[in-house]
């Protein structure tokens, strides 16, 4: 990544979001759905050969995996949805998408803490949809033995947004952190990304047009 290119902080991320759906008549359910089939379709050029597994947690990051599951499975690609939650607790946009997901057949298994190993075992891709740039604090279980095996498996990993414990305004690890090969973060890249610290774990950055106007991620990267 180049140190000239436009990133959004925590805040102006949220910011982003929060002016789409306020003063352009966006829904966040709209963005979420942007999202993840830009980040389904990004995956898809990227190549897909074998299973996905993703990898979800309780927020938004999690909301966008079940959107990514949905319009894989629509092009045929084997997908199977593991959450470190339970969906259940889902809230919000991220319920609504679980929902959709469970409603047309799809299956969500729940992991145990000890669990995780044999979860991501087997898969071609992994997607980290397990935790998003609204992280501060040390990665607290489950999430650290979910990013540990993510780690330790041969599969390849595309990050939502920022890999899973990855601070997004400094770069710093947040006690763990998925090691990504690529990340998809949406509309720039996140303030973090440019540290030094953060460029052996995210891989190769594409960004993902989540339909905001121009005019408003003009006038926020400014």
């Amino acid at each position: 990544m180049s140190d000239s290119q436009p990133t959004l902080s925590r805040q102006q991320a949220r910011e982003i979001d929060q002016r789409a759906i306020r003063e352009h008549g966006m829904t966040g359910l709209v963005l979420m759905e942007n999202a993840g089939r830009g980040c389904a379709e990004l995956l898809e050029r990227l190549g897909i050969e074998g299973p996905v597994s993703i990898c979800t947690g309780k927020g938004n990051n999690g909301g966008d995996g079940y959107v990514i599951a949905r319009h894989l499975d629509n092009a045929g690609h084997l997908v199977r949805v593991v959450s470190a939650v339970d969906p259940s607790l889902l809230e919000g946009d991220a319920a609504v998408n679980y929902q959709a997901w469970k409603s047309g057949g799809g299956a969500v298994e729940m992991v145990p803490v000890d669990g995780w190993a044999t979860a991501v075992r087997g898969f071609e891709w992994i997607v980290d949809a397990l935790l998003g740039t609204g992280v501060v604090g040390a990665v607290r279980p489950p999430y650290d033995q979910a990013i540990d095996a993510i780690n330790r498996s041969s599969a390849r990993v595309l990050a939502i947004d920022l890999p899973s414990g990855l601070d997004c305004d400094t770069g710093e690890i947040l006690g763990r952190c998925v090691c990504a090969d690529q990340t998809a973060t949406m509309v720039a890249a996140k303030t973090g990304m440019l540290a030094e610290c953060a460029v052996e774990w995210i891989g190769e950055v594409h960004v993902v047009d989540i339909g905001i106007p121009r005019s408003l991620r003009q006038e926020v990267l400014r």
